[in-house]
């Protein structure tokens, strides 16, 4: 299938990946699992996990081979890559209008959506980052990589783990420090959080700034904040008309906002996925910046909506009722 595993796609921390063909002419991704997984727990959690879903933004599982030690899963080839080169690489990036990229964003969100509430059973993919969003031959995004994966009953709200577990920038807190609150999709929804901030480049912002460097991201969109400095986002491209630079500004504002929401420092804090695709889908005027506090305080219950204002004029933050930053989309 793969010619001797001749061309190789990419490699991560479970192994390498390979181009193959199938003999009915289809192209496929060999993941070949890294002889390190003696136990074969991480294959047997994706084909537990992957085997039962069927959506249009999960990436689907085509088959998979277990001969000795070998575990090998193969899916659909998706022919442009992962959308890490999307926001990693400048060339590439620039190849993606705002529409596009906001259309992955909403394909991401529902991908995410469908493993918390679509399935008989509820899926946490605990490794949600640019890397694991595959996208085929018409930008249509793929959530894939179900190694760190955990089933749980659609109706628990909590779920119980030994260990942390994620990739470090994109893992939410409460992970790494179970005083934060209780490990749930709100795990997901952070991870997504951390990739929208990605795909407006709020991330090379901070990347940019040595004095920066070394902290932690959110805090340092607060420590802005805390100082009344502007959050300066993605310059406008050039030779765009007045309708398109307006357009894109809106989206990539949306996108900031939700951003803001899902990363949260508390769970209780963050919205549902569901709740994220309802913002994403909402007008921008009506969504409502999430007002920062250095101590957890539940702002988003289950009856209320507290991301939209009914004010036509959108307050982007507010800190101690009091000061305000604005987030400048130049």
């Amino acid at each position: 299938m793969t010619k001797g595993f001749r061309e190789k796609l990419g490699e991560g921390g479970f192994g390498s990946v390979y181009k193959g063909k199938l003999r009915s002419g289809n192209h496929v991704a060999v993941k070949l699992l890294g002889k390190g997984k003696t136990n074969g727990q991480d294959f047997i959690n994706e084909i537990a996990t992957i085997g039962r879903i069927h959506h249009v933004n999960v990436v689907q599982l085509v088959g998979y081979c277990a001969e000795r030690s070998k575990r090998v899963l193969v899916f659909d080839f998706m022919s442009n890559g992962s959308l890490e080169k999307y926001i990693f690489n400048k060339e590439k990036a620039c190849s993606l209008n705002w529409d596009e990229k906001f259309k992955i964003a909403m394909g991401v969100a529902r991908g995410i959506e469908y493993l918390h509430r679509g399935c008989d059973i509820q899926i946490l993919h605990f490794d949600i980052k640019p890397h694991n969003i595959l996208l085929d031959n018409n930008f249509v995004p793929k959530v894939s990589d179900f190694g760190l994966a955990k089933l749980c009953s659609v109706d628990k709200d909590t779920v119980t783990l030994t260990a942390a577990r994620g990739t470090i920038g994109y893992v939410a807190p409460e992970l790494i420090n179970r005083s934060i609150g209780e490990v749930s999709s709100k795990a997901d929804v952070y991870s997504f959080g951390m990739l929208l901030m990605e795909m407006v480049g709020l991330n090379k912002e901070l990347k940019g700034n040595n004095d920066d460097s070394t902290k932690y991201f959110p805090n340092w969109i607060y420590d802005h904040i805390n100082q009344d400095r502007e959050i300066e986002i993605e310059k406008a491209e050039e030779n765009t008309g007045n309708d398109e630079n307006g357009s894109r500004k809106s989206l990539v504002r949306k996108m900031t906002i939700v951003a803001l929401w899902c990363i949260q420092m508390s769970p209780n804090d963050r919205p549902s996925m569901n709740q994220v695709l309802g913002m994403l889908e909402a007008d921008v005027e009506r969504l409502q910046v999430p007002a920062y506090s250095s101590q957890s305080t539940h702002v988003a219950g289950k009856e209320e909506e507290s991301w939209l204002t009914d004010s036509t004029e959108v307050s982007l933050l507010h800190h101690n009722n009091s000061s305000c930053v604005e987030i400048t989309v130049s």
